[in-house]
């Protein structure tokens, strides 16, 4: 399949919701596994990668039924899971493959764990060092996938996650769940926060010091229900699109608006877009509302802080792809990680905005995008998603402000984290997507 975008776009406005946080999902289904009891968990990610982790639980001997956004989870408690009969497949989801490591190396469940070619070149060793160092044994393929975990952890440790990762985090405070004492992980700013407000609705106590987040074990989980709230990420794509495209504001419903997460609001500030925040009372340990944006007279370009990006790194390649339209030069560091994400993210955007005729350098951890005093005008190009779902999407955005036709290939990977992206498009940019599958 490939997604072919036309430009100039007009959206209709209205309001529209967004599938649920995949990564408050992930942390659902892992926390559910491990309670005693029935836990439902609503507003479920519909995407490939919390199917992913279903299924690795399934195989670890965990009951979980799933009828559209709802799944209920028959936990299994810290002693219950089951050593699987064969590899656990991860898929393209690297959150699953580095969570359950920590709850493998807990529990002392041997398994080795897989995933498909892109999962296998995304770097394993920040999680397996610290349950080496927690008495596990873990062996990584030349620092990849696959991944074996044998023994189990029996040390609890203070960590220093460098560079901060909300994965690693939760790895080892899953890990610190299953021993006696205090785990800790100490980090240089705040990663995603996730882990740590889910678990006290599961009934674990969290410890909090200044710049580290621990867990004193063993824990015991209790069965609950979660709300999952709609994936900021994926909002990021059509608060993009209201500050690109003519016509009346665009709301987005039930968004999950957790600080750790909401950089790119932050950074659509210093582009001079407009989003007003209308709070959502349903909200549980997450922080709910509902996002309106109103499209600039022009985006300005901006240089963003590390902090700013380091709670938007998943929203980088569209905040490129907004930069790449912006009155003079943006700047974006602080953003090392994504060059080891499903692809290298910064050198994709690169080559895909220089292809649509921005001016574009590449540094280690980040991007210059524009030129000072200039404003540079798209044009349509064909551009490569490299199976990575955030390419695919930040692409179809840099088009539908783009002169002329921009083709994005493999654009089907948007269904690993918002299935229906396309048809949603078309219908906001009143048919400005065609697809050709």
């Amino acid at each position: 399949m490939r997604a072919i975008v036309t430009g100039p776009a007009h959206h209709i406005g209205g309001t529209v919701q967004v599938p649920g946080d995949k990564s408050v999902s992930h942390r659902a289904l892992i926390l559910a596994a491990l309670a005693q009891g029935e836990s439902t968990v609503r507003g479920l990610a519909p995407g490939a990668d919390v199917r992913s982790t279903a299924h690795c639980l399934r195989q670890l001997g965990v009951h979980i039924q799933i009828t559209g956004d709802v799944a209920v989870v028959r936990g299994v408690g810290l002693q219950g899971l089951q050593t699987p009969t064969d590899a656990l497949d991860c898929g393209n989801s690297g959150s699953t493959l580095r969570m359950l490591m920590g709850v493998l190396a807990g529990a002392g469940v041997t398994a080795t764990l897989v995933g498909d070619a892109s999962l296998t070149a995304r770097p394993m060793e920040r999680v397996a060092r610290p349950l080496r160092a927690m008495g596990a044994t873990v062996t990584t393929t030349d620092g990849h996938a696959p991944v074996t975990v044998q023994g189990r952890a029996r040390t609890p440790i203070c960590w220093q996650s460098e560079p901060p990762s909300a994965q690693v985090k939760t790895a080892l405070l899953l890990a610190g769940l299953f021993l006696p004492g205090q785990t800790w992980v100490q980090e240089a700013f705040l990663t995603r926060d996730h882990t740590e407000r889910m678990l006290p609705t599961f009934g674990v106590a969290m410890l909090h010091a200044p710049g580290r987040v621990g867990v004193q074990g063993p824990a015991k989980l209790l069965a609950t229900e979660v709300l999952v709230p709609g994936d900021f990420s994926s909002a990021a794509f059509l608060l993009a699109l209201g500050a690109i495209c003519p016509g009346p504001p665009l709301t987005i419903q039930g968004v999950g608006l957790n600080e750790s997460r909401t950089g790119f609001l932050d950074a659509l500030a210093q582009l001079d877009v407009v989003v007003d925040i209308i709070p959502d009372l349903r909200s549980q340990g997450e922080p709910m509302g509902a996002l309106r944006v109103t499209r600039p007279d022009r985006l300005t370009g901006a240089a963003f802080s590390v902090d700013v990006i380091g709670r938007a790194v998943d929203e980088v390649p569209v905040l490129s792809a907004l930069c790449g339209q912006a009155l003079g030069q943006s700047t974006v560091r602080g953003a090392a990680e994504l060059r080891v994400k499903e692809s290298d993210r910064l050198a994709q955007m690169a080559l895909g905005l220089e292809a649509m005729g921005a001016t574009v350098v590449q540094w280690p951890d980040g991007l210059d995008i524009g030129v000072v005093g200039q404003t540079l005008e798209l044009h349509g190009a064909t551009v490569d998603s490299a199976h990575d779902h955030r390419i695919a999407m930040a692409f179809a955005i840099a088009g539908l402000a783009a002169h002329g036709q921009t083709v994005i290939e493999d654009a089907q990977w948007a269904d690993i984290s918002f299935p229906g992206f396309w048809r949603l498009l078309n219908t906001l940019t009143d048919g400005a997507v065609r697809l050709d599958v």
